[in-house]
């Protein structure tokens, strides 16, 4: 079993910045990668940023150069990082972690509700 321990959101106001933090425990062995997704209202979930095991990046056109993703790995717990700056309105959304293995299912966190608004 792997538990995912989300944390880092809230309200900021337009141009601000937050930090997501995503904290995988558990039997986390092999870990492909690991990743931020987010689902807007009345919108289908998107991926925002991901992270490879390698450390390559992805991310989503409307986050390039205001998201950055990052990750490490101390006492056998992964943790997956989202550095949000210039937030803007439509960043509103919930964010869920995701962490994917090569031999395992993929694990889900709970959410964690991101607003943007003045």
């Amino acid at each position: 079993q792997v538990q995912l321990v989300e944390s880092g959101g809230g309200l900021v106001q337009p141009g601000g910045s937050l930090r997501l933090s995503c904290a995988a425990s558990g039997s986390i062995l092999a870990v492909k990668a690991m990743g931020w997704y987010r689902q807007g209202p009345g919108k289908e979930r998107e991926l925002v940023a991901g992270i490879l095991a390698g450390g390559s990046s992805y991310y989503t056109d409307s986050v390039k150069g205001r998201f950055t993703i990052s990750r490490d790995n101390v006492k056998n717990t992964n943790t997956v990082y989202l550095q949000m700056n210039s937030l803007k309105p439509e960043d509103t959304a919930v964010y869920y972690c995701k962490i994917g293995f090569y031999y395992s299912q993929d694990y889900w966190g709970q959410g964690i509700q991101v607003t943007v608004s003045s």
